[in-house]
């Protein structure tokens, strides 16, 4: 783990230089502290004389004064440089959590979606909100404290063995069994704080899935079971989390009984030592407040191990998702500045999101540069999977896909997203301005161009009715929009990407026919020169269509015109006359008595 977490402590290397400076001030002013108690002791009460010159012919009363003013002194001297030390650590600390989240969230977003599809949303939530301070902590409450501890321990033993031996002796006779305790109880505190995160980010998955999922719940009337689910949850995150703090508070009992045995025997001894006269009762004071310091760092080690197994747990599940290596490796070529030329094509290509289930089989498929190709097919057919190898979501199982000529896989992951734009289901909507909504694909477009695009998805009324226009705030807890309206905002999005390659999901699912219409006349000028991908349920799309390509079982079964293919007889003609049969008679629609005429034979 401190191997892991060294390239994230290399920025901060002189702020920890100066923390560790700090640890060796605080050890000195704490090594000061019994020494005033004593000349008290000692010299003014006792009757003793200093032998330091300047102090040996003092009057007692001035003795007393200084001796007492040299105690507030350090103490006040040791309180600031340890306020001073831990707003350093708790910077360190922060610093690192930030770059860890920062770290995480790049390479969460770097990861496929087959990576993203196997994992919980609230638990990758948990992951970056809350496991990924684990590093403060360990930092903050573990290694610096360890250091310091260390430091002042070995301070102390260097004034203890001078006082007596045989009781420095007699107080470290407990350190075996100590660390014997460490060992013990840190393994298991390891295994029950895992056991309290992946709980915890149970509750947090719940929640997400529920809130997400708001409209069905309610819809079914499943808000009472959606609330024992997370009662159960809940109340298995909370006993978790009290075996943890049983455990934690059994361990810091544990270690204070075996110091309070040590202060026992050194007390015991020390009152022997004073009655026989080898140590004077100053010098027993000074013994015993130093002795309570030497187990402090010695207790400070011991917790501080145990606030470190607690952590770890946090910082493995942080660099679980950080060692995943990505999936889809990022190419080597570039495209050129006119962009792509927008030539695809599909050779023998296979999926399966599990290898038990394939998704894709064998699909062949040339697309021309500057063609519309409409892609059809019942649910579950793999029409969304196979536009999602175009811009490598996924890379196939076997085979290859091609952008002019070359394996997808050969160009840089953001020079060939940024020949593709998207118009997906459902459509989605960033907790943005509208400007930033329209401009997410296209950060630096000019205030003209955006307003071109809010346009042609005729998004006129929709500014007009924000209270401020374009630089409205959008989603969360902000206006809320219909279907019909985030679906031309994204319309809108990938009108200003003005990408060589388009892929359509559906675009005008949720929009009216008088809407509907002009929409489609602003897609239709998009594009014409550009090659685009149309996954089709309506008549309307179908029917702008270049070429059909129909899909069933992951399965190229059928390609050509709307003629070719209502001539044909085969999947198709049944998927027209059962999808569309129904549209067909509401428009009244003449093309499509042609279709008819041309599946009967009579054309």
């Amino acid at each position: 783990m401190v191997k892991k977490l060294a390239p994230y402590l290399g920025p901060y290397r002189w702020r920890i230089a100066w923390a560790l400076l700090q640890i060796l001030l605080i050890t000195g002013a704490d090594l000061l502290k019994p020494w005033p108690l004593q000349v008290v002791i000692d010299d003014v009460l006792g009757g003793k004389r200093l032998a330091f010159p300047p102090f040996s012919s003092m009057p007692k009363g001035t003795l007393l004064l200084l001796a007492c003013l040299a105690l507030v002194s350090v103490q006040v001297a040791a309180a600031a440089l340890v306020l001073l030390h831990n707003m350093t650590a708790i910077r360190i600390g922060q610093n690192m959590v930030n770059d860890l989240r920062g770290a995480l969230y790049a390479h969460l977003q770097r990861l496929s979606l087959q990576f993203h599809s196997r994992q919980r949303v609230g638990d990758l939530l948990y992951r970056v909100t809350a496991d990924s301070f684990a590093v403060q902590t360990m930092i903050m409450n573990g290694v610096l404290p360890i250091l310091g501890a260390t430091l002042l321990l070995l301070g102390m033993l260097a004034v203890l063995f001078p006082l007596d031996p045989a009781l420095t002796l007699l107080a470290l006779s407990i350190v075996p069994a100590l660390f014997l305790l460490v060992s013990r109880f840190n393994r298991k505190i390891l295994t029950l704080a895992t056991e309290s995160r992946q709980r915890e980010s149970r509750v947090y998955s719940l929640v997400e899935w529920a809130m997400s999922g708001i409209r069905v719940v309610q819809a079914f009337t499943r808000e009472e079971d959606e609330h024992r689910r997370f009662m159960g949850a809940s109340r298995a995150s909370l006993d978790a989390n009290l075996r943890l703090y049983s455990w934690q508070t059994l361990y810091s009992g544990a270690v204070n009984a075996l110091v309070a045995l040590g202060t026992a025997l050194v007390v015991y001894e020390g009152a022997r030592a004073v009655i026989s006269g080898r140590l004077s009762l100053g010098q027993l004071i000074v013994f015993v407040s130093y002795l309570g310091q030497l187990y402090l760092p010695i207790n400070q080690v011991t917790q501080s191990w145990g606030l470190i197994a607690g952590a770890k747990a946090g910082a493995r599940r942080v660099f679980e998702v950080l060692d995943t290596e990505a999936d889809l490796a990022d190419g080597a070529r570039s495209f050129p500045a006119s962009g792509a030329e927008g030539h695809i094509a599909w050779r023998g290509v296979g999926f399966s999101y599990r290898p038990e289930t394939a998704v894709l089989k064998d699909v062949t498929l040339e697309v021309p540069a500057g063609s519309t190709i409409a892609v059809v097919g019942p649910t579950g057919a793999g029409k969304s999977t196979l536009l999602a190898l175009l811009p490598r979501f996924y890379d196939p199982s076997c085979g290859r896909v091609e952008i002019d000529g070359c394996d997808v896989r050969e160009y840089r992951l953001k020079s060939m997203r940024q020949q593709i734009a998207l118009v997906l289901q459902p459509p989605l909507i960033f907790p943005l301005s509208l400007r930033e909504n329209i401009a997410y694909g296209s950060p630096k477009a000019s205030e003209e161009a955006i307003l071109a695009a809010a346009r042609a998805a005729s998004l006129e009324d929709l500014i007009g009715s924000l209270p401020q226009g374009l630089d409205s705030l959008l989603g969360e807890s902000s206006f809320v929009l219909s279907e019909g309206e985030k679906q031309r905002i994204t319309i809108a999005r990938a009108l200003l990407r003005d990408a060589p390659i388009l892929i359509l999901d559906e675009p005008s699912s949720a929009l009216d026919v008088a809407t509907e219409a002009r929409v489609m006349k602003a897609i239709e000028e998009l594009m014409r020169g550009r090659t685009t991908f149309i996954i089709a349920h309506r008549l309307s799309t179908v029917r702008r269509a270049d070429r059909i390509v129909v899909l069933s079982r992951g399965a190229l079964v059928e390609q050509g015109t709307l003629g070719e293919l209502l001539a044909k007889g085969g999947l198709f003609a049944e998927y027209y006359r059962t999808q569309f049969a129904g549209e067909e008679e509401r428009a009244g629609d003449s093309f499509a008595a042609r279709g008819r005429q041309l599946s009967s034979g009579n054309s």
